[in-house]
Protein backbone atom coordinates (compact mmCIF):
# COMPACT_ATOMS: atom_id res chain seq x y z
CA UNK A 1 0.00 0.00 0.00
CA UNK A 2 1.19 2.95 -1.17
CA UNK A 3 1.77 6.58 1.19
CA UNK A 4 -0.73 8.38 -0.35
CA UNK A 5 -3.61 5.76 -0.19
CA UNK A 6 -2.53 5.39 4.03
CA UNK A 7 -2.43 8.97 4.14
CA UNK A 8 -6.18 9.31 2.55
CA UNK A 9 -7.51 6.52 4.57
CA UNK A 10 -6.16 8.16 7.97
CA UNK A 11 -7.76 11.30 6.58
CA UNK A 12 -11.16 9.17 5.92
CA UNK A 13 -10.98 7.84 9.23
CA UNK A 14 -10.78 11.32 10.62
CA UNK A 15 -13.71 12.89 8.68
CA UNK A 16 -15.69 10.32 9.72
CA UNK A 17 -14.78 10.19 13.34
CA UNK A 18 -15.74 13.91 12.87
CA UNK A 19 -19.04 13.63 11.12
CA UNK A 20 -19.90 10.96 13.60
CA UNK A 21 -18.72 14.13 16.33
CA UNK A 22 -21.27 16.46 14.72
CA UNK A 23 -24.06 14.12 14.62
CA UNK A 24 -24.23 13.64 18.27
CA UNK A 25 -23.26 16.50 19.13
CA UNK A 26 -25.98 18.73 16.73
CA UNK A 27 -28.83 15.68 17.22
CA UNK A 28 -27.95 14.07 20.11
CA UNK A 29 -26.69 17.34 22.08
CA UNK A 30 -23.99 14.63 23.45
CA UNK A 31 -19.98 15.44 23.75
CA UNK A 32 -18.87 11.97 24.88
CA UNK A 33 -18.31 10.68 21.68
CA UNK A 34 -15.28 12.77 21.36
CA UNK A 35 -14.01 11.13 24.51
CA UNK A 36 -13.59 8.32 22.60
CA UNK A 37 -9.69 8.74 21.29
CA UNK A 38 -8.78 9.77 24.93
CA UNK A 39 -10.57 6.17 26.33
CA UNK A 40 -8.57 4.13 23.13
CA UNK A 41 -5.60 5.89 23.86
CA UNK A 42 -5.69 5.07 28.04
CA UNK A 43 -6.63 1.48 27.02
CA UNK A 44 -3.35 0.87 24.88
CA UNK A 45 -1.42 2.14 27.30
CA UNK A 46 -2.67 -0.19 29.57
CA UNK A 47 -1.83 -3.11 27.28
CA UNK A 48 1.61 -1.30 25.88
CA UNK A 49 3.09 0.76 28.59
CA UNK A 50 2.07 0.21 32.05
CA UNK A 51 4.33 2.37 33.57
CA UNK A 52 2.57 5.79 31.98
CA UNK A 53 -0.74 4.79 33.31
CA UNK A 54 0.94 4.98 36.85
CA UNK A 55 2.62 8.40 36.24
CA UNK A 56 -1.07 9.86 34.64
CA UNK A 57 -2.58 8.27 38.18
CA UNK A 58 -0.27 10.02 40.12
CA UNK A 59 -1.39 13.29 38.14
CA UNK A 60 -5.32 12.54 38.18
CA UNK A 61 -5.18 11.51 41.56
CA UNK A 62 -5.25 14.70 43.22
CA UNK A 63 -7.67 16.55 40.57
CA UNK A 64 -10.12 13.12 40.65
CA UNK A 65 -13.68 14.65 41.96
CA UNK A 66 -15.81 11.76 44.28
CA UNK A 67 -19.00 11.61 42.87
CA UNK A 68 -20.26 10.19 46.29
CA UNK A 69 -23.26 12.72 46.21
CA UNK A 70 -24.41 11.77 42.84
CA UNK A 71 -24.51 7.78 44.56
CA UNK A 72 -21.56 6.22 42.71
CA UNK A 73 -18.84 6.40 45.93
CA UNK A 74 -15.69 6.52 43.47
CA UNK A 75 -13.49 8.75 42.72
CA UNK A 76 -13.39 9.90 39.31
CA UNK A 77 -10.74 9.11 36.90
CA UNK A 78 -8.25 7.67 39.03
CA UNK A 79 -10.40 4.66 40.90
CA UNK A 80 -11.43 3.07 37.87
CA UNK A 81 -7.91 3.66 36.73
CA UNK A 82 -6.68 2.47 39.41
CA UNK A 83 -9.33 -0.76 39.53
CA UNK A 84 -8.05 -1.36 35.25
CA UNK A 85 -4.40 -1.84 36.37
CA UNK A 86 -5.60 -4.05 39.66
CA UNK A 87 -7.05 -6.27 36.79
CA UNK A 88 -3.90 -6.05 34.76
CA UNK A 89 -1.52 -7.08 37.62
CA UNK A 90 -3.40 -9.70 39.01
CA UNK A 91 -3.71 -11.11 34.94
CA UNK A 92 -0.11 -10.58 35.08
CA UNK A 93 0.80 -12.57 38.00
CA UNK A 94 -1.69 -15.18 36.82
CA UNK A 95 -0.14 -15.76 33.54
CA UNK A 96 4.01 -15.64 34.72
CA UNK A 97 3.42 -17.04 37.84
CA UNK A 98 5.85 -14.63 39.65
CA UNK A 99 6.31 -11.62 41.04
CA UNK A 100 10.09 -10.20 42.00
CA UNK A 101 10.58 -12.06 45.14
CA UNK A 102 13.23 -9.48 46.85
CA UNK A 103 10.07 -7.12 46.47
CA UNK A 104 7.53 -9.55 47.55
CA UNK A 105 9.67 -10.58 50.59
CA UNK A 106 11.05 -7.01 51.56
CA UNK A 107 9.31 -6.74 55.58
CA UNK A 108 7.15 -3.91 54.41
CA UNK A 109 5.31 -6.45 52.22
CA UNK A 110 5.43 -8.87 54.74
CA UNK A 111 2.90 -6.44 57.05
CA UNK A 112 0.53 -5.66 54.15
CA UNK A 113 -0.03 -9.57 53.45
CA UNK A 114 -1.04 -10.06 57.10
CA UNK A 115 -2.64 -6.83 57.33
CA UNK A 116 -4.91 -8.95 54.05
CA UNK A 117 -5.23 -11.77 56.24
CA UNK A 118 -6.37 -10.10 58.57
CA UNK A 119 -8.68 -8.00 56.86
CA UNK A 120 -10.01 -11.84 55.03
CA UNK A 121 -10.65 -12.78 59.14
CA UNK A 122 -12.49 -9.74 60.19
CA UNK A 123 -15.08 -9.45 56.75
CA UNK A 124 -16.04 -13.60 57.82
CA UNK A 125 -17.04 -11.73 61.37
CA UNK A 126 -18.11 -8.71 59.74
CA UNK A 127 -21.56 -6.89 60.57
CA UNK A 128 -21.77 -5.72 57.24
CA UNK A 129 -19.91 -8.74 55.22
CA UNK A 130 -20.93 -6.50 51.31
CA UNK A 131 -19.41 -3.43 53.13
CA UNK A 132 -16.32 -4.96 54.47
CA UNK A 133 -15.91 -6.62 50.94
CA UNK A 134 -15.89 -3.78 49.45
CA UNK A 135 -13.46 -2.15 51.20
CA UNK A 136 -10.93 -5.24 50.98
CA UNK A 137 -11.38 -4.69 46.82
CA UNK A 138 -10.40 -0.66 47.47
CA UNK A 139 -8.07 -1.45 49.12
CA UNK A 140 -6.08 -3.67 46.92
CA UNK A 141 -7.03 -1.28 44.44
CA UNK A 142 -4.97 0.75 46.15
CA UNK A 143 -1.75 -0.95 47.49
CA UNK A 144 -1.28 -3.14 43.96
CA UNK A 145 -0.58 -0.56 41.81
CA UNK A 146 0.96 2.13 44.56
CA UNK A 147 3.00 -0.11 46.32
CA UNK A 148 3.52 -3.55 44.44
CA UNK A 149 4.17 -2.01 41.11
CA UNK A 150 5.09 1.05 41.76
CA UNK A 151 8.02 -0.88 43.76
CA UNK A 152 9.01 -2.61 40.15
CA UNK A 153 8.41 1.30 38.53
CA UNK A 154 11.21 2.62 40.86
CA UNK A 155 13.89 0.20 40.10
CA UNK A 156 14.49 2.72 38.10
CA UNK A 157 15.28 5.77 40.08
CA UNK A 158 14.32 8.12 38.08
CA UNK A 159 11.29 7.09 37.88
CA UNK A 160 10.66 7.90 41.53
CA UNK A 161 11.47 11.58 40.95
CA UNK A 162 9.25 11.28 37.69
CA UNK A 163 5.83 9.87 39.85
CA UNK A 164 6.01 12.21 42.60
CA UNK A 165 6.41 15.42 40.41
CA UNK A 166 3.45 14.16 38.47
CA UNK A 167 1.56 14.24 41.61
CA UNK A 168 3.02 17.32 42.44
CA UNK A 169 2.14 18.95 39.23
CA UNK A 170 -1.70 17.93 40.07
CA UNK A 171 -1.46 19.29 43.17
CA UNK A 172 -0.42 22.68 42.01
CA UNK A 173 -3.14 22.88 39.56
CA UNK A 174 -5.86 22.09 42.93
CA UNK A 175 -3.87 25.05 44.83
CA UNK A 176 -4.13 27.69 41.94
CA UNK A 177 -7.48 26.63 41.89
CA UNK A 178 -8.29 26.86 45.81
CA UNK A 179 -6.07 30.02 46.58
CA UNK A 180 -8.36 31.63 43.83
CA UNK A 181 -11.96 30.57 45.49
CA UNK A 182 -10.45 31.19 48.86
CA UNK A 183 -9.60 35.00 47.64
CA UNK A 184 -12.54 35.91 46.22
CA UNK A 185 -14.13 34.60 49.93
CA UNK A 186 -11.31 37.07 51.71
CA UNK A 187 -9.08 33.75 53.53
CA UNK A 188 -11.84 33.64 55.77
CA UNK A 189 -11.19 30.29 58.17
CA UNK A 190 -14.90 29.33 57.40
CA UNK A 191 -14.29 28.98 54.12
CA UNK A 192 -11.06 26.93 54.32
CA UNK A 193 -12.91 23.89 54.95
CA UNK A 194 -14.50 23.99 51.91
CA UNK A 195 -12.75 26.05 48.86
CA UNK A 196 -11.07 23.12 47.83
CA UNK A 197 -14.05 20.94 47.09
CA UNK A 198 -14.72 19.28 44.70
CA UNK A 199 -11.26 18.06 44.38
CA UNK A 200 -10.66 17.20 48.52
CA UNK A 201 -13.90 16.73 50.79
CA UNK A 202 -12.51 19.04 53.18
CA UNK A 203 -9.36 20.79 54.34
CA UNK A 204 -8.17 18.00 56.70
CA UNK A 205 -7.40 15.63 53.65
CA UNK A 206 -5.91 18.65 51.19
CA UNK A 207 -3.86 19.59 54.30
CA UNK A 208 -2.36 16.30 54.95
CA UNK A 209 -1.61 15.93 50.88
CA UNK A 210 0.34 18.91 50.76
CA UNK A 211 2.43 17.99 54.16
CA UNK A 212 3.37 14.97 52.23
CA UNK A 213 4.91 16.40 48.80
CA UNK A 214 5.96 19.74 51.11
CA UNK A 215 8.87 17.15 52.18
CA UNK A 216 9.64 16.29 48.34
CA UNK A 217 9.61 19.76 47.36
CA UNK A 218 12.33 20.44 49.95
CA UNK A 219 14.01 17.71 49.16
CA UNK A 220 14.49 18.53 45.51
CA UNK A 221 15.79 21.45 46.32
CA UNK A 222 19.28 20.04 48.09
CA UNK A 223 18.79 17.01 44.98
CA UNK A 224 22.22 16.72 43.66
CA UNK A 225 23.57 16.96 39.56
CA UNK A 226 19.88 19.41 38.71
CA UNK A 227 20.35 22.01 36.63
CA UNK A 228 19.52 25.60 37.96
CA UNK A 229 15.93 25.29 35.74
CA UNK A 230 14.77 22.24 37.98
CA UNK A 231 16.05 23.55 41.07
CA UNK A 232 14.21 26.50 40.71
CA UNK A 233 10.94 24.98 40.11
CA UNK A 234 11.42 23.01 43.12
CA UNK A 235 11.68 26.53 45.35
CA UNK A 236 8.80 27.21 43.45
CA UNK A 237 6.58 24.72 44.05
CA UNK A 238 7.99 24.35 47.79
CA UNK A 239 6.84 28.02 48.28
CA UNK A 240 3.74 27.23 46.61
CA UNK A 241 2.89 24.28 48.88
CA UNK A 242 4.29 26.35 52.23
CA UNK A 243 1.35 29.33 51.24
CA UNK A 244 -1.21 26.52 50.52
CA UNK A 245 -0.52 24.41 53.98
CA UNK A 246 -1.09 28.20 56.04
CA UNK A 247 -3.66 29.01 54.12
CA UNK A 248 -5.46 25.38 54.75
CA UNK A 249 -6.31 26.10 58.25
CA UNK A 250 -5.58 22.51 58.85
CA UNK A 251 -4.18 21.92 62.29
CA UNK A 252 -3.35 18.26 62.19
CA UNK A 253 -1.50 19.38 59.65
CA UNK A 254 0.57 22.02 61.01
CA UNK A 255 1.24 19.16 63.49
CA UNK A 256 2.92 16.65 61.38
CA UNK A 257 4.98 18.87 59.99
CA UNK A 258 6.03 19.76 63.15
CA UNK A 259 6.64 15.97 64.29
CA UNK A 260 8.90 15.66 60.39
CA UNK A 261 10.65 18.23 61.67
CA UNK A 262 11.91 16.90 65.28
CA UNK A 263 12.52 13.58 63.66
CA UNK A 264 14.53 15.90 60.70
CA UNK A 265 16.73 17.15 63.19
CA UNK A 266 17.02 13.79 65.05
CA UNK A 267 18.57 12.23 61.71
CA UNK A 268 21.12 15.10 61.28
CA UNK A 269 22.05 14.76 64.63
CA UNK A 270 22.55 11.08 64.34
CA UNK A 271 19.91 9.72 67.42
CA UNK A 272 19.89 6.36 66.56
CA UNK A 273 16.27 4.91 65.69
CA UNK A 274 15.78 2.93 68.85
CA UNK A 275 16.05 6.57 71.03
CA UNK A 276 13.61 7.95 68.68
CA UNK A 277 11.38 4.90 69.29
CA UNK A 278 11.48 5.01 72.52
CA UNK A 279 11.21 8.74 73.60
CA UNK A 280 7.57 8.02 71.18
CA UNK A 281 6.81 5.55 73.44
CA UNK A 282 7.77 7.05 76.92
CA UNK A 283 5.43 9.87 75.37
CA UNK A 284 2.67 8.14 75.06
CA UNK A 285 2.84 6.25 78.12
CA UNK A 286 3.16 9.43 80.05
CA UNK A 287 0.08 10.41 77.74
CA UNK A 288 -2.10 7.76 79.12
CA UNK A 289 -0.78 7.98 82.91
CA UNK A 290 -1.69 11.43 83.25
CA UNK A 291 -4.75 11.92 81.18
CA UNK A 292 -7.15 12.50 83.65
CA UNK A 293 -4.50 15.15 84.59
CA UNK A 294 -3.93 16.54 80.79
CA UNK A 295 -7.75 16.61 80.34
CA UNK A 296 -8.10 18.71 83.26
CA UNK A 297 -5.81 21.58 81.92
CA UNK A 298 -6.99 21.37 78.33
CA UNK A 299 -10.45 21.65 78.89
CA UNK A 300 -9.53 25.10 80.01
CA UNK A 301 -8.70 26.17 76.95
CA UNK A 302 -11.95 28.12 75.45
CA UNK A 303 -10.38 29.41 72.38
CA UNK A 304 -12.27 28.02 69.15
CA UNK A 305 -11.17 28.11 65.27
CA UNK A 306 -11.84 30.96 64.49
CA UNK A 307 -10.30 33.92 62.70
CA UNK A 308 -6.76 34.34 62.70
CA UNK A 309 -3.99 31.37 61.98
CA UNK A 310 -2.71 32.31 65.80
CA UNK A 311 -5.98 31.44 67.03
CA UNK A 312 -6.51 28.61 64.83
CA UNK A 313 -2.88 27.27 66.73
CA UNK A 314 -4.63 27.97 70.18
CA UNK A 315 -7.58 26.24 69.42
CA UNK A 316 -5.92 22.59 68.86
CA UNK A 317 -6.01 21.86 72.51
CA UNK A 318 -9.42 23.29 72.90
CA UNK A 319 -11.75 19.79 73.81
CA UNK A 320 -13.77 22.51 75.95
CA UNK A 321 -16.14 24.43 72.95
CA UNK A 322 -14.47 23.74 69.66
CA UNK A 323 -16.42 21.48 67.71
CA UNK A 324 -14.69 19.72 65.55
CA UNK A 325 -12.02 18.85 68.72
CA UNK A 326 -15.34 17.59 70.73
CA UNK A 327 -16.84 15.95 67.07
CA UNK A 328 -13.25 14.00 67.15
CA UNK A 329 -13.59 12.70 70.92
CA UNK A 330 -17.25 11.84 70.47
CA UNK A 331 -16.24 9.51 67.34
CA UNK A 332 -12.92 8.40 69.41
CA UNK A 333 -14.99 7.16 72.40
CA UNK A 334 -17.52 5.66 70.39
CA UNK A 335 -14.92 3.47 68.48
CA UNK A 336 -13.12 2.56 71.79
CA UNK A 337 -17.20 1.49 72.99
CA UNK A 338 -17.64 -0.96 69.66
CA UNK A 339 -14.05 -2.54 70.50
CA UNK A 340 -15.09 -3.12 74.24
CA UNK A 341 -17.90 -5.02 72.72
CA UNK A 342 -15.92 -6.84 70.01
CA UNK A 343 -12.41 -6.59 71.07
CA UNK A 344 -10.64 -9.57 68.98
CA UNK A 345 -12.48 -9.16 65.30
CA UNK A 346 -14.06 -6.15 65.40
CA UNK A 347 -17.36 -4.84 63.33
CA UNK A 348 -15.54 -5.23 60.22
CA UNK A 349 -13.47 -3.13 58.04
CA UNK A 350 -15.11 0.12 56.46
CA UNK A 351 -18.50 -0.64 58.57
CA UNK A 352 -17.63 2.26 61.69
CA UNK A 353 -19.56 5.25 59.99
CA UNK A 354 -22.52 2.60 59.70
CA UNK A 355 -22.68 1.14 63.01
CA UNK A 356 -21.27 3.74 65.78
CA UNK A 357 -24.07 6.24 66.19
CA UNK A 358 -26.29 4.09 68.57
CA UNK A 359 -22.45 4.03 70.68
CA UNK A 360 -22.78 7.99 71.07
CA UNK A 361 -23.47 9.23 74.17
CA UNK A 362 -25.59 12.39 74.45
CA UNK A 363 -23.32 14.16 76.66
CA UNK A 364 -20.53 13.64 74.11
CA UNK A 365 -23.02 14.78 70.93
CA UNK A 366 -21.61 17.88 69.35
CA UNK A 367 -23.89 20.58 66.72
CA UNK A 368 -22.30 18.24 63.89
CA UNK A 369 -23.15 14.96 65.66
CA UNK A 370 -24.96 12.70 63.09
CA UNK A 371 -26.60 9.58 62.93
CA UNK A 372 -27.31 8.85 59.67
CA UNK A 373 -23.40 7.33 58.75
CA UNK A 374 -22.65 10.14 56.21
CA UNK A 375 -20.69 12.00 58.94
CA UNK A 376 -17.26 10.51 57.91
CA UNK A 377 -15.53 7.64 60.06
CA UNK A 378 -13.62 7.37 63.31
CA UNK A 379 -11.08 10.31 62.55
CA UNK A 380 -7.88 7.93 63.41
CA UNK A 381 -5.92 5.22 61.58
CA UNK A 382 -5.75 3.59 64.79
CA UNK A 383 -8.53 3.98 66.78
CA UNK A 384 -10.52 3.31 63.20
CA UNK A 385 -9.16 0.14 63.20
CA UNK A 386 -9.61 -1.00 66.73
CA UNK A 387 -13.08 -0.92 66.18
CA UNK A 388 -13.25 -2.43 62.65
CA UNK A 389 -10.60 -5.28 63.12
CA UNK A 390 -10.11 -5.06 67.04
CA UNK A 391 -7.12 -5.24 68.57
CA UNK A 392 -5.18 -6.57 65.87
CA UNK A 393 -6.31 -4.69 63.29
CA UNK A 394 -5.21 -1.93 65.36
CA UNK A 395 -1.79 -3.81 66.12
CA UNK A 396 -0.69 -3.86 62.58
CA UNK A 397 -1.47 -0.23 61.63
CA UNK A 398 1.05 0.31 64.24
CA UNK A 399 3.42 -2.32 62.82
CA UNK A 400 3.29 -0.89 59.58
CA UNK A 401 4.29 2.68 60.55
CA UNK A 402 7.46 1.36 62.84
CA UNK A 403 8.43 -1.17 59.82
CA UNK A 404 8.29 2.11 57.64
CA UNK A 405 9.91 4.18 59.59
CA UNK A 406 12.61 1.78 60.85
CA UNK A 407 13.60 0.84 57.23
CA UNK A 408 13.33 4.40 56.33
CA UNK A 409 15.71 5.17 58.53
CA UNK A 410 18.51 2.36 58.47
CA UNK A 411 18.17 2.46 54.24
CA UNK A 412 19.11 6.11 54.92
CA UNK A 413 21.48 5.54 56.94
CA UNK A 414 23.51 2.91 55.03
CA UNK A 415 22.76 4.71 51.87
CA UNK A 416 26.18 5.02 49.53
CA UNK A 417 24.89 7.81 47.41
CA UNK A 418 23.22 11.47 47.89
CA UNK A 419 20.23 10.73 45.53
CA UNK A 420 19.28 7.39 47.62
CA UNK A 421 19.91 9.41 50.68
CA UNK A 422 17.24 11.92 50.40
CA UNK A 423 14.90 10.35 48.51
CA UNK A 424 14.54 7.39 51.07
CA UNK A 425 14.39 10.52 53.92
CA UNK A 426 11.80 12.81 52.02
CA UNK A 427 9.07 9.20 51.67
CA UNK A 428 10.18 8.59 56.06
CA UNK A 429 9.15 11.59 57.01
CA UNK A 430 6.36 11.61 54.89
CA UNK A 431 5.20 8.91 56.30
CA UNK A 432 6.46 10.44 59.65
CA UNK A 433 3.78 13.41 59.04
CA UNK A 434 1.10 11.03 57.90
CA UNK A 435 0.59 9.16 60.33
CA UNK A 436 0.85 11.88 63.29
CA UNK A 437 -1.70 13.50 61.00
CA UNK A 438 -3.50 9.98 61.23
CA UNK A 439 -3.95 10.03 65.01
CA UNK A 440 -6.51 13.15 64.06
CA UNK A 441 -7.76 11.82 60.38
CA UNK A 442 -7.66 8.51 58.94
CA UNK A 443 -7.26 8.89 54.90
CA UNK A 444 -6.47 5.73 53.83
CA UNK A 445 -9.54 4.38 52.61
CA UNK A 446 -9.39 7.06 49.93
CA UNK A 447 -7.40 7.34 46.46
CA UNK A 448 -5.91 11.44 47.66
CA UNK A 449 -4.08 9.69 50.29
CA UNK A 450 -3.73 6.14 49.60
CA UNK A 451 -1.51 6.96 46.65
CA UNK A 452 0.62 9.18 48.21
CA UNK A 453 1.90 6.87 51.46
CA UNK A 454 1.81 3.40 49.99
CA UNK A 455 4.08 5.07 47.07
CA UNK A 456 6.30 5.89 49.96
CA UNK A 457 6.36 2.61 51.19
CA UNK A 458 7.64 1.60 47.61
CA UNK A 459 10.11 4.33 47.71
CA UNK A 460 12.13 3.24 50.92
CA UNK A 461 11.30 -0.87 49.66
CA UNK A 462 12.67 0.36 45.89
CA UNK A 463 15.60 1.97 47.44
CA UNK A 464 16.54 -0.21 50.26
CA UNK A 465 16.60 -3.21 47.75
CA UNK A 466 17.72 -1.72 44.55
CA UNK A 467 19.74 1.35 45.25
CA UNK A 468 21.34 2.20 48.59
CA UNK A 469 24.01 0.18 47.86
CA UNK A 470 25.30 1.69 44.97
CA UNK A 471 27.66 4.31 45.16
CA UNK A 472 27.11 6.85 42.44
CA UNK A 473 23.31 6.94 40.42
CA UNK A 474 24.11 10.06 38.28
CA UNK A 475 23.70 8.25 35.24
CA UNK A 476 19.89 7.11 36.21
CA UNK A 477 18.98 10.54 37.82
CA UNK A 478 17.73 13.58 36.27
Amino acid sequence: MSKTVKTAILYLIAAIFVAIGLYFVVHKNNYIFFALPAVLGILLLYIFSLDKVLLLIAFVTPLSINMEDSGLALSLPAEPMLFGVLIIFLAKLLYEGKFDNKIASHPISIIIYAMFTWMIFTTITSEIPLVSIKYIISRLWFIAPAYFLCAVFFKDIKNINRFVWFYIAGLIIVIIYTTIHHFLNDFSGQSAHWVMKPFYNDHTAYGAALAIYIVFCAAYIIYPKINRAKRTTAFVAFVLLSVAIILSFCRASWLSIVAMTGVLVCVLLKIKFRWIFIAAVIMIGLFFTFQHQISIILERNDQDAKGNIVEHIQSISNISTDASNLERINRWNSAIRLFQERPVFGWGPGTYQFVYAPYQLSKNRTIISTNAGDGGNAHSEYIGALAEMGIIGSLLVVALVIVGVYKGLTTYKRAKNKESKILVLAATLAIIGYFTHGVLNNFLDTDKLSIPIWSCFAIITAIDLFHADKKDVSEITE
